[in-house]
């Protein structure tokens, strides 16, 4: 099959993904699904090895992704349950001081996201914008758009959230680079969208705790765990995880401690004991009991398997395209492109976000159409990093009516679809754009 054809059938897929989810409405497992087994029969391979290449892409990927995506997701729940969030804004408040209250709800938020999920997180920390909105009397956007800028940053940027374990996983990249590349594109990120934002959109609208939030101040069953603590659990993952990506530069091939750190700071091996801890410390050294915990850690579970089950679809997606071949003609076609592998990242992932609202298609739909890219330039080491989160910082921009974050915001401050384009959308396109500003300067040094 000619080069031309392969091309067509590529560029077809796209527009077919996207008219099954945006038009029929069909779930995008269901959809990712539908169209690798399309591309595969449309490419001309046997339907053996259509198949093979489904059950090979599918394993492929969950092997790795629902491990770390199900540990991240129990840890987080943890977390949620214990009233730990709510430690961490309360005390960043407290340090930081009422006329800075911004800025430490920014903080508060890109913290709070590493474990929790962005919905998930924002449902927890709201009263708290409601309260201090209510006691000084300025816009909810004020206080609410650094909470949601910390959020999104995180919960896009930097692992374990899903998006970019899905991302690094499908084009192999290290997760060391990626929280490294995610934290420093993040904080400026945070800064522009948060705090200095918020400040300026304020002004200009005046939003008010809606009369149908009837929300009050959660109750948690215990006392809230200590801030030391809840840092600690926090951070004890992202530092293993770190150090193994270090010691793989610093150390000697054959050295014991390298072997030694490159075991610890795998993500199974850093979530793993990060879970654990989590499961004594703020589970049954605080009262809860063991059969407590377990139904914790099994309810967190729900709303990671339709995350799982997604990027799983996407591994899919990118398997039949590589073993079609059409994954090489693609890949040699944008390797032929003068427009550099982190432009192009950022450019595909905002294409499919604007079109059909969701960052995690978005995200595993750049990857799978990347990878092929990626194997012919032979990129690998710190630029797949950055290409994640270039990937990332794309799915991010323009969340608007198709994206249910939007509506999220829109009911719970009150807001009309105008308000929300003007404060969210907004918000979302600077984290975008800052971030993949931060890593296409980098990749400018690093490549």
């Amino acid at each position: 099959m000619s080069g031309s054809t392969l091309i067509i059938i590529a560029m077809a897929s796209i527009f077919v993904l996207l008219f099954l989810v945006i038009r029929t409405k069909l779930h995008a497992f269901v959809s990712l699904l539908l169209v690798s087994l399309l591309v595969g029969i449309a490419a001309g391979m046997p339907f053996g090895d259509v198949l093979k290449s489904i059950e090979s892409g599918m394993g492929g990927t969950l092997g790795f992704v629902a491990v770390v995506v199900g540990l991240g997701a129990m840890f987080g729940r943890m977390l949620e349950v214990s009233g730990g969030a709510e430690r961490l804004a309360q005390t960043m408040i407290q340090k930081f001081g009422e006329d800075r209250t911004q800025w430490a709800l920014g903080i508060t938020g890109f913290i709070v996201a590493i474990p929790v999920f962005f919905d998930v997180g924002f449902i927890i920390l709201v009263p708290i914008v409601y309260g201090l909105a209510k006691k000084t009397g300025k816009s909810l956007l004020y206080y609410g758009i650094p909470l949601l800028a910390g959020l999104a940053v995180t919960h896009s940027f930097i692992p374990p959230t899903p998006g970019p374990i899905a991302v690094a996983e499908l084009i192999g990249a290290e997760l060391g680079w990626v929280i490294l590349f995610g934290a420093i594109a993040g904080i400026p990120a945070t800064i522009l969208a948060g705090p200095l934002f918020g400040k300026y959109i304020a002004k200009k609208i005046d939003a008010s705790v809606p009369e149908y939030m009837n929300v009050e101040e959660k109750k948690y069953d215990h006392d809230l765990p200590g801030f030391g603590l809840i840092a600690t659990l926090i951070l004890i993952p992202l530092i293993l995880i770190l150090l193994n990506t270090v010691s793989g530069v610093v150390l000697p091939e054959k050295s014991s401690l390298k072997a030694f750190f490159t075991f610890l700071g795998h993500p199974f091996v850093a979530l793993t004991i990060a879970t654990l801890l989590t499961f004594i410390f703020l589970g049954t050294r605080r009262g809860y009991t063991r059969q407590d915990v377990q139904e914790i850690a099994t309810k967190a579970l729900e709303p990671a398997g339709i995350i799982i089950l997604v990027t799983g679809a996407g591994g899919v997606f990118k398997q039949v395209l590589i073993d079609s071949g059409v994954g090489d003609v693609l890949g040699k076609m944008m390797a032929g492109s003068s427009l550099p592998p982190i432009l192009l990242a950022f450019l595909i992932a905002t294409v499919v976000r604007v079109a059909q609202g969701s960052a995690t298609v978005a995200m595993v739909t750049a990857a799978g159409l990347l990878s092929p890219l990626i194997a012919t330039l032979g990129l690998e080491g710190p630029v797949l990093g950055l290409i994640v989160i270039a990937i990332a910082a794309g799915a991010t921009v323009f969340s608007h009516v198709n994206d249910s974050g939007f509506w999220l915001v829109n009911r719970y401050f009150g807001l009309d679809v105008k308000d929300t384009l003007k404060s969210w959308t907004m918000m979302e396109t600077i984290v975008g754009f800052v971030g993949f500003a931060v890593v296409f300067l980098l990749g400018l040094v690093i490549t």
